[in-house]
């Protein structure tokens, strides 16, 4: 049976679980989000099983995601699973969310299962990551992934779990990230330490980095996806005053090459 993974990173941890899902399930195509909304028109994937692997954005699907599940059309697709990558709580009012908008979408399909995959968090903006947690964290995903390869190969349908306080809590959070996201990276500044490399334009996975006169200039269409952020290799890119003495993190299996290539570069 063929699957077809679509993937969303920003710093690697949602395309981290995509490869070790593929390595499991056998005749596996990775394709990313981002890429596959370069072309207008609806998406319609050739594939017996379909998954959605995505981050959790403040208790809801990344801008882009949810852009891409109003696109495509399911209806003949046999599984629909997805697939959330947190550092917190909040991953059952995501899935009820991206299974509303494919049940309203092109092909009237939603999701037959949704899991999530603890990781270390990456939003450098408002807390820091410790390395002792982080590889913790990230031998506990690697079971988790091992389960739920095991579910998906077996086409085990699972009901998607109410949590009146992560709905209520979306429904507090989200919509202000949604109406700012885009914006948001006007509070990104660049110091001295930019040696011009070129790498935080290569990573942003929207295309949101122009460089100027040797420095990043961003376009705001941003997805806050810290890649830009938590990559510069002289950390000379800041979110606040705050950022500066916080440790950078990417999954350590998932490098720049790796994430040029979900940009398209």
């Amino acid at each position: 049976m063929k699957t077809l993974l679509y993937y969303f990173t920003g710093t690697g941890n949602s395309l981290a679980v995509t490869k070790e899902l593929c390595s499991r399930l056998g005749d596996c195509e990775r394709v990313a989000i981002a890429s596959a909304m370069s072309t207008p028109g609806p998406i319609i994937p050739d594939a017996d099983r379909i998954g959605i692997v995505s981050p959790l954005y403040f208790l809801g699907l990344p801008s882009i995601v949810a852009d891409f599940s109003r696109r495509i059309d399911l209806s003949g697709v046999g599984y629909v699973f997805s697939v959330i990558t947190l550092g917190g709580v909040g991953e059952t009012s995501a899935l009820r969310q991206l299974d509303g908008i494919l049940g309203e979408g092109p092909g009237k399909r939603g999701l037959d299962a949704g899991f999530a995959v603890r990781m270390p968090g990456n939003y450098i903006i408002s807390y820091d990551q410790k390395k002792e947690s982080i590889e913790k964290t990230l031998r506990d995903a690697d079971r988790r992934i091992e389960e739920i390869a095991g579910d998906v190969k077996a086409g085990v349908p699972n009901t998607i779990s109410w949590s009146p306080l992560a709905s209520i809590l979306h429904q507090f959070y989200y919509p202000r990230f949604i109406r700012s996201v885009h914006e948001a990276d006007r509070k990104f500044t660049v110091d001295d330490r930019c040696t011009a490399c070129r790498t935080c334009a290569e990573v942003c996975p929207v295309g949101n980095i122009r460089i100027e006169k040797d420095r990043p200039v961003w376009l705001h269409h941003c997805e806050q996806c810290m890649a830009c952020i938590q990559l510069c290799p002289t950390h000379a890119i800041q979110a606040g005053e705050k950022t500066e003495a916080r440790e950078r993190y990417h999954h350590p299996s998932i490098g720049v090459e790796a994430l040029k290539e979900q940009a398209g570069k």
